[in-house]
């Protein structure tokens, strides 16, 4: 029998995930989706794309978390998504109810699953979903660095007009404005950025990545990103399921780690089947660690919100 992973949340972002995982054909997927009739009619036609595309992974859909029951793993990306001038903070109220209810209908079908978090702002609905769910901090884990890694990866690789395989790269701290892309460590095809780039112009992309998200809001007008986030939630379950130990950037609660404590702030971890199994230190410049130091603050506002 198949383990099964669970989204919650049947828009852009839960929908193209659950045709990732299907396409893995390494376990069965339930969606699931407040809106009567989303959730089915997505799920029905993933089922049905199961023949040409070749897995034979089960989908289903509901509004119902029955169909949750067991889950090994589940993703929630129910929320409202920013809209254009619509900061990540602005979103907290209103996507806290919502997590919050997800949150405690997962737990009562699946109380040994790991959560993977992908609402925003994905730092603090980690931390929400974290002191709801009741569940170490271990499996509950934020999908945010992997993706912010992604675009920093993507824009270097385009800058230098090489592989994105041959950039390798972390991005730390919060999944927001104050993200640390580690300029120290990025490197291609093992030489270091600050060789292949001048300081203005690696500044300049690191802006962008900040404000990557934004920038397909612009474009976008009435959406966000779906593709790149899907993607990434998906590495992470993968590396998961088959217990790869693979190093990622993914938001945590922190208990000491880089200096820092009771916040919850994108770091590199390694993710294996017990979920976070390890996370990993790596040197900071000074720069690097007082910019982490101000984005676990900013978290820490946004946090104080929730009470």
């Amino acid at each position: 029998m198949r383990d099964k992973v669970s989204v919650i949340g049947a828009g852009n972002v839960g929908a193209t995930l659950a045709q990732r995982l299907a396409e893995l054909d390494l376990v069965d997927v339930a969606l699931v989706d407040v809106v009567e009739g989303l959730a089915e009619g997505k799920a029905l036609d993933l089922l049905e794309a199961g023949p040409v595309v070749g897995y034979d992974s089960q989908v289903v859909g509901s509004t119902d978390y029955a169909i949750t029951d067991g889950s090994r793993l589940v993703v929630i990306t129910s929320g409202l998504a920013r809209k254009p001038g619509m900061s990540r903070d602005d979103l907290v109220t209103a996507n806290a109810k919502i997590v919050g209810e997800v949150t405690t209908a997962v737990m009562e079908h699946s109380p040994d699953a790991i959560l993977i978090i992908v609402t925003n702002p994905l730092d603090v609905m980690t931390e929400l979903a974290l002191r709801v769910s009741g569940l170490p901090r271990t499996r509950v884990i934020g999908m945010a660095g992997v993706l912010d890694t992604a675009r920093f990866r993507t824009f270097l690789a385009a800058e230098l007009r090489v592989s994105v395989r041959s950039v390798e790269a972390y991005v730390l701290g919060g999944h927001g404005d104050s993200m640390v892309p580690l300029r120290a460590v990025t490197t291609v095809a093992g030489v270091p950025i600050g060789r292949l780039i001048a300081p203005e112009r690696l500044e300049e992309v690191v802006q962008r990545t900040r404000d990557g998200g934004a920038e397909i809001v612009r474009h976008l007008k009435t959406g966000s990103a779906f593709y790149a986030p899907s993607a990434s939630a998906a590495q992470m379950v993968e590396a998961i399921l088959l217990d790869r130990g693979q190093i990622l950037p993914c938001a945590i609660h922190l208990e000491g780690e880089y200096g820092l404590d009771g916040v919850v702030v994108g770091v590199p971890v390694k993710l294996g089947t017990a979920g976070v199994e390890e996370v990993i230190e790596v040197e900071l410049t000074p720069a690097e660690r007082a910019e982490l130091v101000r984005s676990a603050e900013a978290v820490r506002e946004t946090i104080a919100v929730l009470g």
